[in-house]
């Protein structure tokens, strides 16, 4: 990899992005405003009118509640010099749009989400910056975090915000490049066959991460050989000289010996996953001493030597997402002090591990998202916490009609074996989770289940003592559906009030 060229990059105005160009690559037609000209630059695009700045784009997609037509005159008013649309809207006639007072210029298209996808990919051809894909089943943004913050001790870095990994939010994220940036780390979700394919053709990742083969999505992609086939389509369009880093603790990914000819770098945790990979992991986090709720130390040891680093996330599995980064890191010329610097810089982000030390109690909030595998890791977290323990669990979707209560059970049964002092099974699949519990529990009147979010949280109203004791630590995990976010806010709110109640 030619890591030399991050650092000599030219500079543009705004987003070396024209009117003009973005018309070649989406195949549609410019109806200028007044003023404006083809080869005027843009400053950002978005998909959202409230956030459109002056000289922005605003691409108007069509969602199953609002259609972003009706808001273009509205992001005129705010600046934008450009929507992209498939139709002129009614307040916006194709006269009107050609010098009327406040109107910027339309591009019209057939598909504006094909639109948007075009352009993305088109912007990213031009630009001399390295772009870091991440995949996997589990821990896709917690290592797109750590990647991200080592990477960032060294070079300007822009890192997918938020859960923008998919066909809207992957392009919206390479279109949110700038002229400073030298690296982008991008996250790449996908659900079905052939998503991944479209999301490689825009990014075309120069390093590829793969953070593990799990049991997501199964509804679409049946089997954990169909995750590695589709999360595979990765390295459709990745570059020539492209790197490819892998876990090498999955069973699945080790068995990747040669990709479109080139050799992957294999990233693991202890000695098991050294000897799994065939002693082929360069880079392996051993010596691990967990630090309970406050994180873990290890030693990364690399083809190059040794460091030790402080990884400030709770729970064993972070020092893997640790590894992980440390791989990139080492590809892209970081030194050891660099990576164990950016690794102990890390903080929690909201819904992933995130912990929350309230007055009455401390929340572990993990309710981004849900699967067998994230649960179960969730619940090695709360382990290790020094007061009584409490588990929120609600259902997990996208696991397949066939085995998902199965799965479900073999989390309630997880949890009783891990010892959770109570366990609250919120959902209509979570009633497996609840029987397991119960035939594997000590004490099963600890356990018990709602329906329903809204049921739960009215007994947590009534008695919430039974559920939530002061002092205990508090996991909330469920599939973002569950909408346990809710549950969070009412949790803050009654954790943070000072007396009884």
């Amino acid at each position: 990899m030619r890591c030399g060229r991050l650092s000599e990059r030219k500079r543009y105005k705004d987003m070396n992005l024209t009117l003009g160009e973005m018309t070649a690559a989406c195949g549609g037609r410019l109806i200028l405003g007044k003023g404006a000209d083809s080869g005027d630059n843009v400053t950002a695009v978005t998909v959202d009118s409230r956030k459109v700045t002056a000289g922005g784009v605003f691409v108007a997609t069509a969602g199953e509640r609002v259609d972003g037509h009706d808001f273009v005159a509205s992001a005129f008013s705010q600046g934008a010099v450009l929507a992209v649309v498939s139709r002129m809207p009614e307040q916006l006639s194709e006269g009107t749009a050609d010098g009327g007072p406040g109107r910027g210029s339309c591009l019209l298209v057939e598909d504006t989400l094909q639109a948007l996808k075009d352009i993305a990919e088109f912007y990213r051809r031009k630009l001399d910056i390295r772009v870091v894909g991440i995949t996997g089943s589990v821990g896709k943004t917690s290592t797109k975090e750590f990647i991200a913050g080592v990477l960032a001790e060294r070079y300007s870095v822009l890192k997918t915000e938020g859960n923008f990994n998919n066909e809207i939010g992957v392009p919206l994220t390479l279109l949110r490049i700038q002229p400073e940036h030298q690296v982008a780390v991008v996250e790449m979700g996908i659900s079905e066959f052939g998503e991944m394919h479209r999301l490689s053709k825009m990014a075309r990742p120069d390093i590829c991460v793969i953070t593990n083969i799990g049991q997501s999505h199964l509804d679409n992609l049946k089997t954990r050989d169909g995750i590695l086939k589709a999360k595979s389509e990765i390295f459709d369009f990745m570059a020539e000289d492209a790197e490819i880093c892998l876990n090498g603790g999955d069973d699945k990914l080790i068995a990747l010996r040669e990709i479109r000819g080139r050799r992957p770098h294999f990233f693991g945790m202890g000695e098991s996953a050294a000897k799994a990979a065939g002693g082929s992991c360069e880079v392996t986090a051993v010596d691990v001493v967990s630090r309970g709720l406050w994180g873990s130390d290890a030693r990364i040891v690399t083809q190059k030597g040794a460091f030790d680093v402080h990884v400030p996330l709770p729970g064993v599995h972070m020092v893997l997402n640790a590894a992980a980064a440390a791989c990139v890191a080492g590809l892209l010329g970081l030194t050891p002090e660099q990576i164990a610097a950016g690794i102990g810089k890390l903080a929690p982000i909201s819904g992933r591990n995130n912990l929350l030390r309230l007055p009455k109690y401390t929340l572990i909030d993990d309710c981004y998202n849900a699967n067998p595998a994230s649960m179960r890791a969730a619940l090695d977290l709360l382990a290790l916490a020094d007061t009584e323990k409490v588990a929120i669990l609600g259902d997990m979707f996208g696991l397949g009609e066939d085995i998902a209560d199965e799965l479900h059970r073999q989390v309630g049964a997880y949890a009783a074996e891990k010892g959770i002092d109570r366990i609250v099974c919120v959902g209509e699949r979570a009633r497996h989770m609840f029987d397991a519990a119960c035939d594997g529990a000590e004490e099963p009147r600890c356990i018990s289940r709602f329906p329903s979010l809204e049921v739960f949280l009215e007994a947590l109203e009534r008695e919430p003592e039974k559920y939530v004791p002061e002092g205990s630590t508090v996991l909330l995990k469920a599939s973002h559906a569950m909408e346990f976010g809710k549950l969070l806010d009412y949790l803050r709110r009654r954790g943070e009030e000072s007396g009884e109640g």
